[in-house]
């Protein structure tokens, strides 16, 4: 029987889990564990009853390219799955703020529900697409197979139960109480081993490569692992007060403890949310142009400088707070620095469709690379400015900040994974095309129409909320009470969940497209208005 040693293995730690939760010192580490028993225990029987990953009754399929591309399959479909599902909760929790009624004690509140939401869509739906597409780029950029034999299966399973055990703990309410309610110590310490796995599995596949040249986005991949292996193990640095409970203290406190999460947070945007899906742009927008990339010598440029810079920029976070003067200017400093680097990776993107613009017109994957360039473009000019002392002292803590996020997270790093599944797809299942192109081009408008809502409206709201905050009256006392400020705010956010809404309908209509053309079905449909240009008649 193959799988014998995962076998093994998954019900060891079902067992385990078994015994934390018998001898578990308070309720909630119970609960927890209880979960991961079930998890795993659903698990060994998944690997007794299937002795092999390929479809039931046939015999596992030999790869013509010799690539190890299963891994590659269950990433993908792993990342439509969690994708969805994230911008469910958002929209969710986006109606919640609009209705408060919406908040269902204890387990489904707003407080539980946002950090499942950023979690979701930022470590699933964006974690997964990394690991999915940095498995297949580096195989076919290196000429050779992932290293490591089942290690990728590892890496891929492994950080499944990561999330699965990430999120139920945000429900239940399992968390370090931080900036970015961090998972406790038990679950940090699993991801740990993980993620050094999947640093071994990328770095040995570039280490045996027959290729000489190491390909630029593999150099994004790699600096996109070993940075947030770094911010991880740093941010996460807790004491536990007990191995059976769940409760643990930070090795940090007060204003240090506040720059590490912002030392943590935004190099997580800058590496988790940037270099790693710069490594997607540099492979798949030449790919579907067919086109090299504009200017080798720039991307060597950008990838340097995006790097040094970026790991600097933390403190433009915590403006007007007790971190020091010196500190809080570095941050805003190298904030406004980074604005060149950034725009000269999207300058590289869009350019290399130099001679292949009419694809624009033609092909809708394309028209979803090119504007998730153009989201980045506009997100890396807009976090330099909000970073600038005065900007900031109106931005901060209002949602033209949410606003920001949204249009980079969005635009930039949705839009250019929808473009990286709808490339893959075909070429993973030997599928001829796409179910539907005009799925796609579908897909494509209302992505764009959701995300320009909903951010015009986070716009537009973080201004008014800052203008009321700083109100004063002729005696000096605010205009605006707290509450008035957040009443103020219901029209924005209804239509907040209207461009959510858009946005999760456009990922629908993705995960059915997408799972048709896994089925193996073509729909018969006309070619897209405008896709061939008009023939006119001779003069």
């Amino acid at each position: 029987m193959k799988y014998v040693t995962e076998t093994i293995v998954l019900a060891v730690g079902a067992f385990l889990a078994l015994l934390g939760a018998a001898f578990a010192q308070d309720r909630l580490f119970e609960a927890h564990m209880w979960v991961l028993f079930f998890v795993l225990l659903a698990s060994t029987l998944f690997m007794v009853r299937r002795v092999s990953f390929a479809p039931a009754g046939r015999a596992p399929a030999v790869e013509d390219d010799g690539y190890f591309d299963e891994v590659v399959k269950y990433g993908v479909v792993a990342t439509v799955f969690w994708g969805v599902t994230g911008f469910l909760v958002g929209v969710v929790v986006a109606l919640q703020l609009a209705f408060p009624d919406l908040n269902i004690e204890p387990w489904f509140n707003f407080g539980r529900m946002r950090p499942l939401h950023t979690s979701a869509v930022i470590f699933a739906f964006g974690g997964n697409a990394l690991i999915a597409t940095s498995f297949y780029i580096v195989q076919r950029t290196s000429r050779a197979r992932l290293f490591g034999g089942n290690l990728g299966w590892f890496v891929f399973w492994g950080y499944q139960l990561f999330i699965v055990m990430a999120a139920t703990g945000y429900l239940l309410g399992i968390t370090q109480g931080r900036e970015y309610a961090e998972p406790e110590w038990y679950v940090d310490l699993w991801l740990t081993v993980v993620w050094v796995a999947y640093l071994v599995a990328f770095l040995g596949t570039i280490m045996t490569r027959k290729e000489p040249h190491i390909y630029v986005a593999n150099w994004f991949f790699l600096a996109f692992i070993v940075t947030i292996a770094m911010l991880h193990i740093v941010n996460n640095l807790a004491i536990p007060v007990s191995f059976l409970g769940v409760k643990s203290y930070s090795a940090f406190s007060g204003v240090q403890d506040a720059l590490t999460q912002w030392w943590y947070g935004h190099n997580a945007v800058g590496f988790f949310l940037t270099a790693g899906f710069l490594g997607m742009m540099y492979y798949f927008i030449p790919k579907q142009v067919n086109r090299p990339v504009y200017s080798y010598r720039l991307s060597i440029i950008h990838f340097w400088a995006l790097i040094f810079m970026y790991i600097w920029a933390g403190p433009h976070h915590l403006h007007f707070t007790a971190l020091p003067d010196w500190a809080q200017t570095l941050g805003m400093v190298f904030s406004v620095m980074l604005w060149m680097p950034s725009w000269g990776g999207m300058i590289n993107g869009l350019m290399t469709l130099s001679g292949a613009w009419d694809k624009v017109r033609t092909d809708p994957i394309v028209r979803m690379l090119v504007m998730s360039v153009a989201f980045y473009g506009m997100a890396t000019f807009e976090g330099p400015m909000m970073s600038i002392r005065s900007v900031n002292a109106l931005s901060h803590y209002t949602d033209w900040t949410i606003g920001h996020v949204h249009s980079g997270a969005l635009g930039w790093n949705g839009l250019i994974t929808f473009g990286a599944v709808y490339f893959l797809v075909p070429k993973l299942w030997k599928r001829e095309r796409l179910y539907s192109i005009r799925m796609v081009n579908w897909h494509f408008w209302l992505a764009t129409l959701g995300i320009v809502v909903y951010a015009a409206v986070m716009w537009v709201a973080g201004i008014q909320q800052g203008l009321m905050w700083r109100e004063y009256d002729e005696q000096g006392f605010l205009v605006y009470s707290f509450a008035e400020t957040v009443a103020a705010m219901f029209p924005y956010y209804t239509l907040r969940a209207v461009g959510g809404g858009l946005f999760l309908l456009g990922a629908l209509i993705m995960a059915y497209n997408v799972t048709m053309t896994i089925l193996g079905y073509q729909r018969d449909e006309a070619p897209i208005p405008g896709a061939a240009p008009t023939l006119q008649p001779a003069e």
